[in-house]
């Protein structure tokens, strides 16, 4: 799941607008290890000013943040979700933003796809990217 170009033209005008509309991303499978693309990535945007919010099932604390153990946990508005899971987590990770209610952004990193979760998300009025690097599209803005 390393952030490469993405292979598929994505579209600018969409990515700015949700790039331009959300302050708060949780990042579900944010790695401690700062090798691991999640912890880069994530970085990236923590940098960029956004206020990232770490999912992940072990550490107290990753970048800086607390983490959180689910979606549901986390306190506060969420605006766009950054998933760095199998392609089988999906379905349950789209449930999960569509109970909190505040999800805007779903959004499936490079080399993870499944459209069954990604309609359940937009059918709840999410907007959906998939397949694409949060990082490699802010950075071509």
């Amino acid at each position: 799941m390393e952030c490469q170009f993405p292979t598929v033209n994505s579209n600018k005008e969409e990515i700015r607008k949700i790039f331009s509309s959300v302050k708060t991303i949780a990042v579900l499978g944010l790695s401690p290890d700062p090798q691991k693309p999640s912890h880069r990535v994530a970085k990236y945007l923590q940098e960029q000013g956004y206020t990232i919010i770490p999912v992940y099932p072990k550490e107290e604390l990753i970048l800086g943040q607390k983490v959180y153990r689910s979606l549901a946990e986390i306190p506060g508005d969420v605006d766009m979700v950054d998933i760095f899971r199998k392609p089988d987590a999906l379905m349950a990770v789209a449930q999960a933003a569509i109970e909190r209610g505040d999800v805007k952004v779903f959004w499936a990193q490079e080399g993870i796809v499944n459209n069954e979760a990604a309609d359940k998300a937009k059918a709840a009025g999410m907007t959906v990217v998939q397949n694409h690097c949060t990082m490699v599209e802010h950075k071509h803005l």
